[in-house]
């Protein structure tokens, strides 16, 4: 019996063959094991795939532990690439023309996306010009709503000031 590698293996060994090339755009959705948060990386995973088809190269789970849940996109990016690694004010770290972008982060951005928020920024960074259907119509509505709210805090900080004067005037002398 020999022990030298069959000609016929179908499985490349060699760094730099298929098996170790990843396919661009790569989202990894790093989560917490110690938290149970498999099925909802999972869930987030499946989305991405239904929605991106095969405009994803992969969806990668990697379990981590410490309450980490973040997803991270590794892309070409769409300007002149870079030779070594640096960070930049973004959150985006470049390293042999390819960006990584962290699109979301439980601690950073306060809990977990929502699946229509999440694909809108892997869409924004994988194909800007796609409408996504009703979820882009869910963005826009939650967008004005929350355009909406701001106006009329503004609104109601603005009464509160225009009553204020007017309430010390009406204060009588004699209660004081």
């Amino acid at each position: 019996m020999t022990t030298e590698p069959s000609t016929t293996d179908p499985t490349p060994t060699v760094p730099g063959s298929d098996l170790f090339h990843n396919t661009l755009p790569r989202i990894t959705i790093k989560y917490c094991t110690q938290c149970k948060w498999l099925l909802r990386a999972a869930y987030f995973a499946q989305e991405l795939l239904s929605t991106f088809n095969t405009q994803l190269g992969e969806v990668a789970l990697v379990p981590a532990t410490g309450g980490i849940f973040t997803v991270t996109i590794y892309h070409h990016p769409s300007s002149a690439s870079t030779t070594t690694s640096t960070e930049d004010d973004s959150g985006e770290r470049k390293a042999k023309g390819i960006t990584a972008t962290i699109l979301w982060d439980r601690k950073t951005n306060g809990g977990f996306p929502e699946t229509k928020v999440l694909k809108g920024l892997v869409r924004n960074v994988v194909d800007p010009g796609r409408d996504l259907g009703h979820t882009d119509r869910a963005l826009r509505a939650s967008a004005s709503k929350e355009q909406e709210k701001k106006q009329e805090s503004q609104g109601q900080k603005e009464q509160n000031q225009n009553q204020a004067p007017k309430e010390e005037k009406e204060k009588c002398e004699e209660c004081q």
